[in-house]
């Protein structure tokens, strides 16, 4: 077909949240709440581990890591949805879009990343103790975030670049508040056959494969706990492992009830909301599950409260 008489978007229209326009303020008062707890609590994760030299150690370099991580990835869909909901302007420019897609894409693939390489911390620190200052040294540490980039933004770009090779002429009006890659897809008009291929493949790779190597290495530590059953050993690897674990549930437990076990009606609302819990909640609880289990965490922020207080 030629595309001349086609008439091609510039922009789409979000159509936001399945609420009632009398409920707008209250939603946006708590998402906004949410929003500013995420940055302010991952920010001060950051901080405790810059400040603290007894947390310049592997797992808390990937916590740092997976902070940052957080920070952004709420940043590329909350501040425009709190935008929409307040200006009751739902646009978004084709540019903006699809840069949308990217960060969205990159950030989303680096979280999976960095739980699969605390993860590993976690194995060598319960299974081989001895060896953990040997293995994980900073080089691998450095490594495993820098493949953790690279990765990432390969898979984003490669979606990215793919989605800008469609067409989207005629309906522009998105059901969801940010530009989701498989809602965009249902909106061209062109054949998006590669594009599913790619994700389906890209899906294994980027979320499979590391769920499936996250079970492995803690395959590993129950088996290392059952060899050696006491009280002791048990209390030590939930200690060590039990704030991972519970960011671990909370992320792949969305992805799961987004991906596998997709609702017979109401799909778009289900999705937004389901979005909302892996852009927003997740986010905003994971510091929560590390500060309040994590006894280190809990130590660094007295002492620099206490230095404060000193210097006072």
């Amino acid at each position: 077909m030629r595309r001349e008489n086609q008439s091609c978007v510039s922009e789409f229209l979000l159509l936001g949240l399945p609420i009632w326009p009398e409920q707008q303020g209250v939603f946006f008062a708590l998402f906004l709440g949410m929003y500013l707890t995420t940055l302010l609590g991952n920010l001060l994760i950051i901080l405790l581990i810059r400040l603290d030299p007894h947390l310049h150690t592997p797992m808390y370099f990937f916590l740092s890591h997976l902070a940052f991580t957080d920070i952004m990835f709420s940043s590329v869909t909350a501040p425009k949805m709190l935008l929409n909901m307040q200006t009751q302007s739902h646009s978004i420019f084709y540019a903006g879009c699809i840069s949308q897609v990217y960060f969205f894409l990159l950030l989303g693939c680096l979280d999976s990343f960095l739980l699969t390489s605390m993860a590993y911390d976690r194995y060598v620190a319960i299974c081989h103790p001895l060896h953990y200052i040997t293995i994980m040294n900073q080089s691998l540490c450095l490594l495993l975030v820098i493949m953790s980039w690279t990765i990432s933004s390969a898979s984003a770009i490669l979606h990215t670049l793919l989605l800008a090779h469609l067409s989207f002429c005629g309906n522009n009006t998105l059901p969801h508040f940010f530009c989701d890659l498989s809602t965009l897809l249902k909106l061209s008009s062109s054949d998006t056959t590669v594009n599913e291929l790619f994700i389906l493949t890209v899906g294994v790779v980027i979320i499979t494969l590391p769920f499936v190597c996250i079970l492995v290495s803690y395959g590993h530590i129950g088996a290392s706990i059952l060899r050696v059953p006491s009280t002791k050993c048990i209390c030590k690897a939930l200690s060590t492992c039990g704030s991972h674990l519970s960011v671990v549930s909370l992320y792949y437990g969305t992805i799961i009830g987004l991906y596998f076990f997709p609702s017979s009606s109401n799909s778009n609302d289900k999705d937004t909301i389901v979005a909302i819990l892996y852009t927003l909640v997740t986010p905003m609880l994971n510091p929560f599950i590390y500060s309040l289990r994590n006894q280190d965490m809990k130590g660094a922020l007295v002492n620099i409260l206490s230095r404060r207080t000193s210097c006072s």
